[in-house]
């Protein structure tokens, strides 16, 4: 019994001419999906798929012949061939490069909202005063003096009106979060409709490998422009600091850029495309997270891999500040690193950031100790010019000084008291047991207590000194830079330290001003005090002429001696300055004067009275007002006849 013909809308009919249109665009190097003219061919041939793919799955097509079913998987897989070269082209056609200047914009937009920290700004090297640096000096222990002068990288918000390829680029804001649309809608429909096919028919990983492998470009010509290296752990810790410090600023920016605009917005693309569809057979998740995963994995892990870097590096001090704003930077991101990568395939991502912030925290506290000890362990026995500020109290005070700026951080990962061993005998100990009393952070301890070692250290230093009035003006000077420093930082830097503090060591500042004095002062006085100048015998009493010269030229000599010396000598505090050579003009000059009035005619009776009487009242005032210029002045004689 012969079958009958096929009616012109029979299912076989439908099939017949399914595969005809497949067949005829076999080998045609013209794209189908190309728009406009095309459109129809396009729709056309996706309906073609889908009557030849639901042929194979229907009941009618399992009881044909085995030729019917091998003609339909041909048909299928030249079909599939065909849209993956659809689906490449797409994209390829309409995967276009992002100006880096647009996003380094959108993400100065993006900071200026979402700051956190109002210190100097994130990546900025402090700065010290413009003479901290005039003395050769370098201290061991890899305690360094070199300043930068970095910038805040802060961002201006406000509208962009900007033209050009970012005109027909929009994007949706979610908190920190930008996703901007990386192909046109249009382009997308076509992707999808041509994905859905190919995953239905079994060609998922084909139609992966070619998304994954356009986008992979894609986000490798961002990094390019965004100078995001593949630097290999080793190489990090192989570059100079300085080097690594330019590369922590540029990562700071590129880190967000990549998280919070270019990885989402690649998610939001491949849940534009593949969301909804199965995933690879036997893996627990959707088409979407495994294309998202597989095309931005290895960039993620090139991003943190330099952050991994720099946080297991050594940990010299003066890297702390870097390390801190690598931290608070990564602190920030993590919320968006959680957000963008939240597939169960992908949660090793988030894992391995917050394990390399864990790692940095750990590092920003080894570095603050290792600061500790080599505040205490600094080893320099050359003291300073002049009894000037010494380049330790500079050093010391400033880092101090910017810790504070990090207080919002340093608050939350110093979390332990320093260790001290508390011998009753130890001056520093039993100051740290008062200042523990008083319900300190440990933070603040820590500031204190390095404060304090600075303080013994100086007074050690201080006794490398020959001249006995010049120790005392030393210590003056410096731990009135560090009550200054204090005093004029920041409210978390006086908080920290606290008044009590601040008010025993200006009262040393004071202590010390008055053993200067009385060190200068007490040979001059002593020169002119009438005891031992009064003689009784059998043939005269009176004042020993003799003596009286004697006491002069004494005076003369040492007052010429202090004078060539404490000129040369240091009070950079201008206020200071002028209150010392005050009190020296208070003390000095009434006991010049009252002598000088006393003694003068005697001398001047004599023979050569200018060798005795050298100066004048006067010539004392304007000496005094010599001291502590720091360059060498002559004393010149303006006694009146």
């Amino acid at each position: 019994m012969s079958s009958s013909p096929a009616s012109p809308s029979s299912p076989e009919n439908s099939i017949s001419e399914a595969e005809k249109l497949i067949h005829r665009y076999d080998g045609d190097e013209q794209m189908i999906f190309c728009h406009g003219d095309h459109r129809q061919e396009a729709d056309n041939y996706l309906h073609a798929v889908d009557e030849i793919q639901r042929s194979l799955e229907s009941c009618a097509v399992a009881s044909s012949s085995s030729g019917d079913r091998n003609k339909l998987k041909v048909s299928i897989e030249i079909a599939m061939a065909r849209l993956e070269d659809e689906f490449k082209n797409l994209l390829n056609t309409h995967t276009k490069f992002i100006e880096t200047d647009w996003l380094i914009d959108l993400n100065s937009s993006i900071n200026s909202r979402n700051s956190i920290s109002s210190r100097r700004g994130v990546g900025e090297e402090f700065t010290d005063d413009p003479q901290d640096y005039s003395e050769e000096f370098e201290l061991q222990n890899s305690l360094s003096f070199d300043s930068g002068n970095g910038e805040p990288e802060v961002g201006e918000s406000g509208s962009h009106s900007r033209t050009g390829s970012r005109s027909s680029t929009s994007y949706r804001s979610t908190s920190s979060i930008r996703e901007i649309d990386l192909i046109p809608a249009e382009a997308i429909n076509d992707l999808r409709s041509i994905a859905e096919r190919m995953i239905s028919a079994g060609y998922i990983r084909e139609c992966l490998q070619v998304y994954t492998g356009i986008r992979k470009l894609a986000i490798e010509s961002n990094f390019h422009h965004l100078k995001v290296e593949n630097l290999s752990i080793g190489e990090v810790q192989r570059l100079k600091w300085d080097v690594v410090e330019e590369k922590i600023k540029k990562w700071i920016r590129a880190a967000n850029i990549c998280v919070r605009i270019l990885f989402a917005s690649e998610k939001k693309l491949c849940e534009q495309i593949f969301e909804g569809f199965e995933g690879f057979e036997g893996e627990d998740c959707d088409a979407d997270e495994a294309c998202f995963y597989d095309t931005v994995k290895g960039f993620a892990v090139q991003v943190l891999n330099f952050a991994d870097a720099v946080s297991i590096g050594d940990r010299t001090p003066h890297k702390l500040f870097k390390i801190l704003d690598l931290h608070d930077s990564l602190s920030q991101l993590i919320p968006d690193i959680e957000e963008v990568f939240d597939s169960n395939l992908s949660e090793g991502i988030p894992v391995h950031a917050s394990e390399i912030l864990s790692r940095l925290a750990d590092a920003a506290r080894g570095m603050l100790i290792e600061f500790e000890n080599l505040v205490i362990r600094e080893p320099s026995q050359i003291p300073v010019p002049g009894g000037t500020i010494h380049p330790l109290t500079r050093y010391v005070m400033n880092y101090i000084s910017l810790i504070s700026d990090y207080k919002e951080t340093l608050v939350k990962l110093i979390v332990s008291k320093p260790v001290i061993v508390l011998v009753p005998s130890d001056p520093i100990a039993s100051e740290m047991e008062l200042q523990d009393s008083d319900n300190k952070s440990p933070l603040a301890l820590h500031l204190v207590w390095i404060i304090l070692n600075l303080h013994h250290n100086l007074d050690v230093k201080s006794q490398y000194y020959k001249d006995p009035s010049l120790p005392h003006l030393f210590l003056m000077n410096n731990i009135r830079y560090i009550v200054t420093k204090v005093k004029k930082g920041s409210a978390e830097l006086q908080e920290m330290i606290g008044d009590s503090y601040l008010k025993k060591l200006s009262g040393k500042v004071r202590q010390s001003a008055l053993a200067y004095q009385r060190s200068t002062l007490g040979r001059l006085l002593d020169c002119l005090r009438d005891e031992g100048l009064h003689v009784t015998g059998s043939f005269s009493s009176g004042v020993s002429k003799t003596l009286l010269r004697e006491r002069f030229k004494s005076f003369n000599a040492l007052f010429g001696d202090v004078h060539r010396s404490q000129v040369t000598w240091s009070v950079p505090d201008l206020q200071l300055r002028e209150e010392l050579r005050i009190a020296l003009s208070e003390t000095l000059i009434p006991a010049y004067r009252s002598f000088l009035g006393r003694f003068r005619g005697q001398i001047e009776n004599g023979r050569h009275p200018e060798l005795y009487i050298k100066y004048s009242v006067e010539d004392i005032e304007n000496a005094v007002l010599d001291f502590f210029e720091s360059h060498q002045h002559s004393l010149q004689s303006k006694r009146s006849r």
